[in-house]
């Protein structure tokens, strides 16, 4: 599950402060509220663009493929290359390289430039090999992550990965670049590229209904649509790697290939990344405990005789639902404060990187909370209207809204953890972080292992989702509470007291929401209630939020609110 996945606004050294009075709010004191939101605001755009077309394709595959047997097998194939390049890489870019790099630009005589051309250079070289290698092991990978498919499902999944895993050295070229342009303030490039990957892994699932039709199962599916597939998805993370060259080239960055890595101060990256590797098998753990659940749930379930998708695909799908909101909002709160968070501890400012974070969980949440109510009460309605159709029945549809429904109830703890984690990683700390993520291992399997054993296979995957939640709600206390003692605090009163209102703020909008998908329930067919239930409830569930919010004093709904009026009346 990449997202990162699993983040900037001023990455440049932080002006020296001079005495702040005590009576000041953290947000003023550290200047960075207005402006996290504002560059915020800016990622925040290309990010809905990215994740707009990207529901687009899932719901293209979702017609064309279904969510059952075959679909799993693709979604298995093209997950494990960002699962390898995670593991390998990918996570050590936004929580080690983008300190890393702020640092060299700072410290070093000619800007970093050499460092940065030293890390262009091995990456290239690792990322080729690690490529190529992962390509050979496909069957192996297949089997390691996906034991239980059928002997079809597993042929079509191989022959899927032979292709998919090429993704790993693009995906990895656009992560560098797309650091480099970070570090350099250039923040709208790496937003908007995945927009052109969607547009041709559109194309792609387009074309393939048009050679296999409706209906098509890894039983009745030719290689040669399956090489369709595979190549046309490979393609669009092709041109999502290689369009971030052009905008790191304007930006400055030429790249000389070098390997004089002795002296370069790599090797403190590298051992800081030690640690770093140890979450990240923590996280690759979690994974493969999920994948393999859920796809011996998604056989069970056809081989049973029940006509409903419940394996990894309506896993995958209700997972990528769930973090729009965190994708569009948390995210862009994420990559705006990490380089602020760095400058600030590099300095030895821990009360400044406490305030950055106070103003982190508050302006992110300010949308989160609603976010979450939403997007729990709306879950089967949407799901139902953005899915139910050819390959894919109601049925199907429903099933992933009721897995969302419980992703959507760990929303905020989920965002939480993640900024906790952005903490430690501005401090230089991956010891900490690595640790506290074996507590999220141990939730997260013993639930989910516990659902295969107990539940019907139609709602494992709820039980796998509720044991992904419970994981970082334990996660949460326990990051809050090793970083207050080391921060002196975490502005926890001002931070509890704002998420307090904001969720009491929540509940006349619930409430009327709850009702309107009842109301609208009783009306016949599956687009129009959906449809009513969305744009009645949501659009004066929100009016609700907002008129109580500011009654109960959320001052951050006001800042929010005044942010996009500017907006506005500057385009005006």
């Amino acid at each position: 599950m990449t997202n990162e996945t699993t983040g900037p606004t001023d990455r440049r050294t932080a002006e020296p402060a001079g005495p702040e009075p005590r009576d000041e709010p953290a947000a003023e004191r550290s200047g960075g509220g207005s402006d996290v939101m504002r560059s915020s605001a800016v990622m925040a755009l290309g990010t809905l663009a990215s994740r707009l077309t990207g529901f687009a394709r899932t719901v293209v595959f979702a017609v064309v493929l279904g969510t059952q047997l075959l679909n799993d097998a693709y979604t298995a194939a093209n997950t494990i290359p960002f699962i390898i390049y995670d593991l390998l890489f990918g996570g050590l870019l936004a929580s080690v390289i983008v300190p890393f790099l702020v640092k060299r630009r700072k410290l070093d005589a000619d800007g970093g430039q050499a460092t940065e051309q030293r890390l262009f250079t091995v990456t290239v070289v690792a990322l080729f090999v690690l490529t190529a290698v992962a390509i050979a092991a496909a069957e192996w990978l297949i089997r390691m992550y996906a034991g239980s498919f059928t002997t079809n499902q597993h042929e079509v999944a191989v022959l899927l990965a032979r292709f998919l895993l090429a993704q790993i050295f693009f995906v990895g070229l656009g992560g560098i670049a797309g650091a480099m342009l970070n570090v350099r303030e250039r923040f709208g490039a790496p937003m908007w590229a995945p927009v052109l990957n969607n547009i041709i892994t559109i194309a792609t699932g387009l074309a393939f209904l048009l050679v296999a039709g409706i209906g098509a199962t890894p039983d009745t599916v030719s290689d040669a649509d399956v090489v369709l597939l595979g190549v046309g998805s490979t393609l669009g993370m092709v041109a999502q790697g290689l369009v971030l060259l052009p905008p790191l080239w304007k930006a400055g960055f030429r790249w000389r290939p070098r390997l004089d890595l002795r002296g370069s101060g790599l090797g403190e990256a590298v051992k800081t990344a030690g640690w770093m590797m140890v979450y990240l098998v923590s996280l690759q753990l979690n994974f493969l405990i999920t994948s393999n659940v859920a796809t011996r749930a998604g056989v069970e379930s056809v081989t049973s005789g029940e006509a409903v998708g419940a394996g990894l695909t309506t896993y995958n799908y209700a997972y990528q639902l769930f973090q729009l909101p965190y994708a569009i909002i948390a995210v862009s709160v994420i990559t705006a404060l990490l380089p602020r968070m760095s400058g600030h501890a590099s300095e030895g400012r821990n009360d400044l990187v406490r305030d950055d974070f106070s103003n982190g969980v508050r302006m992110s949440s300010v949308l989160l909370v609603p976010g979450a109510v939403a997007l729990a009460i709306f879950a089967v309605p949407m799901c139902q209207l953005l899915f139910a159709y050819g390959s894919t029945s109601d049925a199907d549809a429903r099933n992933i809204g009721l897995v969302l429904t419980v992703f959507a109830i760990g929303l905020v703890p989920f965002s939480l953890f993640q900024l906790l984690l952005r903490v430690f990683y501005a401090l230089g700390d991956t010891r900490t972080p690595a640790l506290i993520s074996f507590v999220n291992v141990v939730v997260h399997g013993a639930v989910a292992v516990a659902s295969l054993l107990v539940l019907p296979s139609q709602q494992v995957v709820m039980g796998v989702a509720a044991g992904s939640m419970l994981s970082f709600v334990a996660g949460t206390v326990v990051a809050w509470i090793v970083l207050a003692r080391r921060l002196g605090g975490l502005d926890g009163r001002t931070v509890l007291g704002s998420l307090l209102r904001m969720h009491l703020a929540a509940i006349p909008s619930a409430v009327f929401a709850v009702a309107m998908v009842l109301a609208f329930g009783v009306l016949p067919g599956v687009v129009l209630p959906s449809l009513l239930s969305l744009l009645v409830g949501g659009g004066i569930g929100m009016f609700l939020f907002v008129l109580f919010a500011k009654w109960l004093g959320v001052r951050e709904v006001s800042s929010f609110l005044a942010m996009v009026r500017g907006r506005l009346l500057r385009r005006g």
